[in-house]
């Protein structure tokens, strides 16, 4: 796909997610124009890592300059959607990070104004846009591999490291619950692979299950979820152990008619080397599928989009729902454990 180059602006370095967002649009031929952080050790972290990228004096600098068409954020949680405001406000384009927001007043006030300015709003869903094995899962469902899908069970471990987590980590009203957070990845795997426009929470909890001396964080969660297009099942925990090697084993088992597929994205253990791992089962046999040379269409098709005002990346309407399926599942949820 090509299309004339656009230029953007980064703000919000409180989450390393940046740094694939960043990449993920140089990739795609995008030009860098500046970025802005408050914070001096987070700006020359980024300064480090993009030499190429000055730092802007102030944020009204990237809103008020004309030439850049898209912002991307990966702030706390909770400011992510007051700068998205302000950036649509201002005529341009938005690219933040998961969870693009945490509360349903958030959710309708950046539905508004998304809505009156036209700008896009696009929630960077990375366990799904940045993994090659489900662009590859993608386009096996194209062709009929599986038949019609109908379930999905997806699996979303992470690793603590409590350690270097910021303070705000561990503040629900700030990183808005763990399946508004980390579970809005899958609520957006569920909602793509199904096909669904609608759907509805079933049951979901959550739980402190091991962390007294973090009252509000919540270490395990899972939901059952239904839409029009099939069923769903999400867990979500930060019980990785140290010995896996990488952040999370993340999975995704996406059940068909004719067959299913699982996808390995990040390690297979006591296995094949790597990441991007695909195996797909179905009425001709079984196969493995090394997805690694696989390309992520995500960055691209945003560029396209901007320019020409298209829904090719994902649709505002999955953007926005995906998070108003994680909101409910958090407010509705069962609190067990520790939690405060």
């Amino acid at each position: 796909m090509t299309q004339p180059n656009i230029r953007f602006a980064v703000t919000g370095l409180n989450h390393g997610h940046i740094y694939g967002q960043t990449q993920s649009m140089l990739d795609a031929g995008a030009t860098a124009v500046s970025f802005f952080a408050p914070e001096d050790d987070l700006a020359a972290e980024f300064s480090a890592a993009y030499p190429q990228i000055p730092r802007a004096a102030t944020l009204e600098e990237i809103l008020e300059d004309e030439s850049i068409q898209l912002v991307l954020n990966a702030g706390i949680p909770v400011e992510r959607a007051p700068m998205g405001i302000k950036v649509m406000q201002h005529g341009k384009d938005y690219m933040v990070d998961k969870p693009g927001l945490i509360t349903l007043e958030q959710l309708a006030e950046v539905r508004r104004v998304q809505a009156e300015t036209g700008q896009i709003y696009s929630i960077c869903y990375s366990e799904r846009f940045w993994s090659r094995a489900a662009a590859k899962a993608d386009e096996l469902i194209q062709a009929g591999a599986i038949g019609k899908v109908i379930q999905t069970l997806s699996l979303g471990p992470h690793h603590r490291r409590l350690d270097s987590r910021p303070d705000w980590f561990f503040v629900k009203e700030k990183y808005g619950g763990i399946l508004t957070d980390i579970g809005s990845h899958n609520f957006d795997q569920f909602l793509h692979f199904t096909g669904s426009k609608t759907a509805e929470i079933v049951s979901a909890q959550v739980s402190n299950f091991h962390h007294p001396e973090h009252p509000e964080l919540e270490d395990f969660g899972d939901v059952m979820v239904r839409g029009e297009g099939g069923v769903g099942y999400i867990r979500v925990d930060w019980f990785t152990p140290d010995g896996l090697g990488v952040w999370g084993d993340g999975r995704l088992f996406i059940t068909g008619t004719e067959g299913y597929i699982e996808l390995r994205k990040y390690i297979d253990i006591a296995g094949r080397p790597g990441d991007e791992h695909l195996f797909l089962v179905n009425q001709k046999g079984t196969e493995y599928i090394d997805c690694k040379d696989v390309p992520l269409p995500y960055a691209p098709q945003l560029m396209y989009d901007i320019i020409n005002r298209t829904e090719t990346a994902m649709t505002q309407a999955h953007s926005f729902l995906t998070m108003e399926l994680a909101i409910k599942a958090e407010n509705m949820a069962d609190r067990l454990g520790h939690l405060k």
